[in-house]
């Protein structure tokens, strides 16, 4: 491949999600990461390759203008010395422009298919070809890592024929082109998909309609027809070889990491290690590394604080982060969720409830202490040693009901007495009352005053 083909390469760098949203190193709005090819640092896997069982003789015709072909130049292609692997259609476009995939003779229908570690946004194809283009072909995708398989775009010289579908070319958003079929160039042909066609391009490429057509794990092109070049020899007696393979110079996937407009960079998914390739430097990886308070592989839920609101993504068409709203738990609590009751009953305005709170604090935000414990109200309510213990005397103060526990006011820790009971601890008996015991203490029985533990009357 030489140099004519460089401005398609360099189209596949400038358009897509870029193109709507720009990728800054800043994130304080909706951002995403960098785009590239998802084929560097990952296999592409075929059907068959040339000279994979036994070198093979194969030729080839030079382009000319004028439709005439010279002799045809042949060489051989054997798995060692002379092979054409799949890996060599993501290799550098630029560093290694010759370098190309070649099917095993005499195939009719072959398979190219990239498996994802994880969801990625999908958003142009570009196929240069070494051999013709397919008289037929279809692109498809999966999302759920190659269950199920949805087609992209069909491609044949005839639509109707070979798939008994419109054609693009005369119908608009028809599924099947023709644009893309033709016999000629016999080399360097090119096939280009966008997934996003003009009508979309403006919309919020984080809305659930693009991203049903944006995010894939798995990209397959099956080439159904093979086609031969539309030449002829000089000598009109000749039956000059034809073409029976294919065969791809570049395969270029672009797109970018899944972050739902979260975040501007990515790291690899944890267990993933790229396919070394030459000329290849950079891997488009598949863990976001996410702002706005997010969490998760593709940034799709709250972080475990700030779950005070619903999770949404990022607004690509206006730029708002919808970033996620810290819980209120007065640093009591690292995690909290969000709960629809809670968040309709506030007016929309906050759903949050911690949980595990800690320091032997409870409530939706940890906002007081437990029973048992009272606040000191010297110190912040945010210090961990916000509650202190009841100090109850066990025998003299009121127990919770159903329960063994006592307690005390939680603003200030006076504890409730039994009858004839006093102090702030409810440790003695009232003036007046004698016989401290698990029932409180008893009236005096006297004219005046009584001794508090036997209840002998005081004589003044």
């Amino acid at each position: 491949m030489g140099s004519p083909f460089w401005p398609l390469v360099l189209l596949g760098c400038s358009a897509g999600l870029n193109s709507i949203l720009g990728t800054g190193s800043r994130c304080e709005k909706a951002c995403n990461p960098q785009m590239g090819n998802l084929g560097h640092g990952r296999k592409l896997w075929t059907d068959t390759t040339c000279g994979y069982n036994s070198t093979e003789l194969y030729c080839s015709y030079s382009e000319n203008a004028d439709l005439l072909c010279k002799q045809p130049k042949c060489s051989k292609c054997n798995s060692i010395h002379l092979a054409h692997p799949p890996s060599a259609m993501v290799d550098s476009s630029f560093r290694l422009p010759h370098t190309w995939w070649q099917s095993a003779q005499g195939i009719q229908r072959e398979k190219i298919q990239l498996n994802l570690e994880a969801e990625f946004y999908f958003t142009h194809l570009i196929m240069i070809f070494k051999s013709p283009r397919p008289a037929a072909m279809v692109l498809e995708r999966s999302q759920d890592f190659g269950k199920t398989w949805k087609p992209y775009k069909y491609f044949s010289i005839n639509c109707s024929a070979a798939f008994g579908l419109d054609d693009d070319v005369t119908k608009k958003e028809a599924l099947c082109t023709s644009r893309y079929s033709s016999h000629f160039p016999c080399t360097g042909g090119e096939v280009i998909y966008r997934a996003l066609s003009p009508p979309n391009s403006a919309d919020d490429p984080y809305s659930l309609k693009i991203q049903a057509q944006l995010k894939i794990t798995n990209l397959r092109v099956q080439l159904l027809k093979r086609q031969s070049c539309p030449c002829h020899s000089n000598d009109l007696n000749a039956n000059p070889p034809q073409l029976t393979y294919y065969a791809i110079y570049d395969f270029i996937v672009k797109g970018s990491c899944f972050c739902n407009g979260h975040a501007d960079r990515c790291a690899p998914l944890k267990g993933f290690r790229p396919v070394k390739a030459a000329g290849i430097f950079h891997v488009i990886h598949g863990r976001c590394i996410c702002k706005h308070n997010t969490a998760g592989t593709h940034c799709q839920h709250c972080a475990p604080l700030y779950n005070d609101q619903p999770w949404l993504a990022a607004n690509g068409r206006t730029g708002a982060p919808n970033g996620c709203k810290s819980c209120k738990c007065n640093e009591h609590s690292d995690t909290c969720h969000f709960d629809m009751d809670t968040w309709l009953a506030s007016g929309n305005q906050s759903g949050g409830i911690c949980d595990n709170c800690q320091h032997n604090t409870e409530g939706q935000h940890c906002e007081r202490c437990k029973p048992g414990y009272y606040r000191d109200l010297r110190k912040s309510f945010s210090a961990p040693d916000i509650c202190k213990l009841c100090s109850c005397n066990p025998i003299g103060s009121a127990m919770l009901p159903f329960s063994n526990s006592t307690f005390c006011d939680p603003s200030n820790g006076d504890c409730p007495c039994k009858p004839g009971v006093a102090g702030p601890q409810c440790d003695q008996c009232m003036v007046g009352y004698w016989g401290f015991g698990h029932y409180g203490c008893q009236p005096c029985d006297c004219a005046g005053s009584c001794d508090s533990i036997n209840g002998d009357c005081i004589n003044r």
